[in-house]
């Protein structure tokens, strides 16, 4: 449900931002609070959030583009490619080493809590 509750958040945040008459620098800070919002209620790392906002922002320089340019669709663009690089850091996946003892721990979002462990 968190998920869901983010990606609604999200879109939101972006639906508003299209909607609005003038895109202007405004507008962009405003949908960008949005989605810090959502993405902090949603457990994301401080640091991850202000990063992305702050990437966005050196993305997408309103000053700077050319009359013709769709802003709505650039920023659209920068916040889906920024989110993009939070769930993948770059990092190599984890692959265990034989005869080296590793430890995992398995997270679950949803449970109940009926099933007892044995």
């Amino acid at each position: 449900m968190v998920l869901a509750e983010l990606g609604g958040s999200i879109s939101h945040a972006l639906q508003q931002m299209s909607n609005a008459t003038v895109v202007d620098q405004k507008a962009l800070n405003d949908c960008l609070n949005e989605i810090a919002r959502a993405l902090l209620q949603s457990d994301v790392q401080f640091r991850l959030v202000g990063d992305m906002q702050a990437n966005v922002k050196r993305l997408v320089n309103l000053d700077d583009l050319a009359a013709g340019h769709n802003k709505r669709k650039i920023i659209q663009q920068a916040v889906f490619k920024e989110l993009c690089k939070i769930l993948d850091p770059g990092k190599p996946s984890f692959t265990p080493k034989k005869g080296k003892t590793s430890v995992v721990m398995f997270v679950g979002l949803q449970g109940s809590g009926k099933t007892p462990v044995r």
